[in-house]
């Protein structure tokens, strides 16, 4: 049995000779039987991914039986529409298990009529505030709701299924995260004290930490993809819009590390069994990996961010954030380049703030008058 394209996708061969397309995860599996490379065999993937994740082999769609005209209904054209279909299947898993969940929320407090049901001719923007609202205890839950709604109900707009997006009146909940934890130099120092050169972990640092690739593209990389220096490669996460080649360099002190550590065949990480990571599993394993250097509240992921904060404050651009960890908007650099400014700026001034202070000698407003300065002396 081998590994074939998606995460998790195996075949093997029947009696005949044939072979057979199977999603597996943890001992359980869903037979694929559409056309490799085909939008039906995407859609099905990335259902059978969905069952799995779930931990159910069969479940009646909430969208069946959904009458026309009805919110369900107009989910089950989204989800067979070519925009859909397009994205990638982890994408599509996600949408689709977010949508289908606000489609089993009741209507109203205690009806047993579901959103599934809602006519679109009565749908909006206070039944995507009450979806939102919903989640309240958990912002992003909240925001994504409300996110994946306005991409479908846009979708239907220019379908002619709907006279307007509700969603877009309604706004996103405000809130304060920094999302996973940034990784501090000393803490990359105590994962390498702990995880010397040769060690498998300490490769996949130093892969994350000096390329700053994703999950789901460090499990992938390979000498193949080394060419003068360079790493090339087309992400995993636009793959399916555009196929444009992202460059790194292999700085001399990553070069060093894969010397002298121990690699597969076509990945440079590979499982204890041989085999190339998933970037679930990889992410996983990463973690245990921190956690036996005393950093459990470290990830793979804190590892790009603190790639991109450091060349941020060593006077990287937008621009060159973007090429390196291949970002499309100035927004997500900016986040980096805009605070490493801010930290240099303030630095700047605090300095004017101590300079010529020579000029105030006569009276400091750090001076405290004596207690009885009203007093008048006698003599």
């Amino acid at each position: 049995m081998t590994r074939v394209d998606f995460p998790y996708l195996m075949s093997d061969r029947d009696r005949h000779g044939n072979e057979r397309l199977y999603v597996r995860r943890d001992g359980r599996k869903i037979r694929i039987r559409a056309k490799p490379g085909s939008e039906a065999f995407a859609r099905a993937y990335a259902d059978a991914l969905q069952i799995l994740d779930r931990g159910v082999l069969a479940v009646r769609s909430i969208l069946k039986g959904a009458p026309a005209g009805t919110v369900g209904w107009l989910a089950s054209c989204y989800f067979a529409s070519a925009e859909f279909r397009k994205l990638d299947p982890k994408s599509q898993s996600t949408r689709r298990a977010i949508i289908e969940d606000c489609l089993r929320e009741p209507r109203r407090p205690g009806s047993r009529d579901l959103m599934r049901e809602c006519p679109l001719s009565v749908l909006s923007a206070a039944h995507v505030k009450m979806l939102r609202d919903r989640k309240a205890t958990t912002p992003g839950a909240a925001n994504n709701r409300r996110k994946y709604l306005s991409s479908m109900f846009g979708w239907a707009v220019e379908q002619g299924l709907l006279r307007f997006n509700p969603a877009r009146e309604v706004r996103r909940v405000r809130y304060a995260t920094s999302g996973f934890h940034s990784w501090t130099v000393d803490e990359v120092r105590q994962f390498e004290e702990r995880h010397p050169i040769g060690t498998k972990a300490r490769l996949a640092l130093a892969l994350l930490l000096y390329l700053g690739p994703r999950r789901g593209d460090v499990v992938r990389l390979g000498r193949q993809h080394e060419r003068d220096g360079w790493l090339r490669f087309v992400p995993q996460k636009t793959r399916y819009r555009r196929l444009e080649l992202t460059e790194k360099p292999i700085l001399p002190v990553l070069a060093d590390i894969i010397a002298r550590s121990p690699t597969g065949d076509l990945t440079y990480l590979i499982t204890e069994y041989g085999k190339p990571f998933t970037a679930a599993g990889f992410g996983n394993w990463f973690r245990d990996r921190c956690d036996e250097a005393g950093l459990s509240h470290c990830s793979a992921h804190g590892l790009r961010k603190a790639g991109a904060t450091i060349a941020a404050e060593n006077g990287a651009t937008d621009r060159q954030l973007m090429a390196l960890y291949d970002w499309t908007s100035e927004k997500h650099a900016n986040v980096y380049t805009a605070a490493a400014n801010r930290k240099r700026l303030a630095g700047q001034a605090a300095q004017l703030l101590a300079r010529d202070q020579s000029a105030n000698t006569e009276v400091s407003h750090l001076t405290v008058p004596p207690e009885n300065s009203n007093d008048r002396s006698t003599g």
